[in-house]
């Protein structure tokens, strides 16, 4: 089943709102080929409404770094689906291993996002990937299939088509190093895997993204492997030319 590829830009908790639509501008000025996947900018929630404007109706989307579960409440700091449904964001990530490591997130708070994101029409990232303590004792596969199966529970095949997966090894996201592709691809046919035995054909056609340390000098070999559909890219989703230079090595 032929997958269009998919290249998200985490900005994590960097640049203030002007700097974020200078940013855009530089990405958009270097656009001058159209893409061979879809292409998004996930800015800090500040910069939301100003990154909307400034992509206009370009070849850009719009997408979130967080969500809380739940459509309002007493609920001090966090924003509701609802609330990015109206900023017109598309993809909102859930499970970003520093949600899960710094701030406690679980693999079932992140099924209650998954699903909230949803309901709300917007499509998710999953993120989903093992610490080196947990690679290192061959726990890789334990791991992302658990968090992989609980992020999931109760989203029906009719949603899949608004699913992202996107596999980051913990110990490869912002030091430096990178799985090799064979060890990114190992990983993603398992997730494919999952995914048919979860959903039959209809998993098939869920987008799965790398997302450990990305750059433009690796991802044309990231690309080639057959079940790696794109990439959640980090701190090269900062620079203007390293960002455009990965999406131009999505192959056509």
């Amino acid at each position: 089943m032929a997958r269009r590829g998919f290249v998200c830009g985490n900005w994590k908790m960097n640049g203030t709102t002007s700097e974020a639509e200078v940013l855009v501008h530089e990405i958009l000025g270097l656009l001058d080929f159209t893409p061979a996947c879809d292409v998004a900018l996930a800015p800090p929630f500040p910069s939301l409404e100003r990154v909307a404007r400034t992509m206009g109706t370009g070849p850009l989307r719009l997408a979130a770094q967080n969500v809380h579960a739940e459509s309002k409440g007493a609920f001090t700091g966090e924003v509701s689906p609802e609330m990015l449904v109206d900023l017109c964001v598309s993809f909102v990530i859930v499970g970003h291993s520093e949600r899960r490591t710094l701030f406690g997130e679980t693999d079932e708070s992140c099924r209650d996002k998954v699903n909230a994101v949803l309901r709300t029409g917007m499509s998710t990232i999953l993120c989903i990937g093992e610490t080196l303590e947990e690679r290192e004792r061959d726990a890789t596969l334990e791991v992302v299939g658990r968090q992989l199966r609980t992020g999931l529970d109760g989203v029906g095949a009719e949603n899949l088509g608004r699913v992202v997966v996107a596999y980051e090894p913990v110990w490869a996201i912002g030091t430096g190093k990178t799985a090799t592709p064979e060890q990114a691809q190992e990983v993603h046919a398992f997730i494919r895997s999952q995914l048919r035995e979860k959903y039959g054909a209809p998993g098939e056609g869920v987008r799965l993204q790398y997302g450990g340390s990305m750059k433009a000098d690796n991802a044309a070999e990231l690309f080639a492997q057959p079940d790696i559909d794109g990439g959640l890219i980090g701190g090269a989703a900062l620079k203007a030319k390293d960002f455009v230079e990965i999406i131009r090595a999505y192959p056509a």
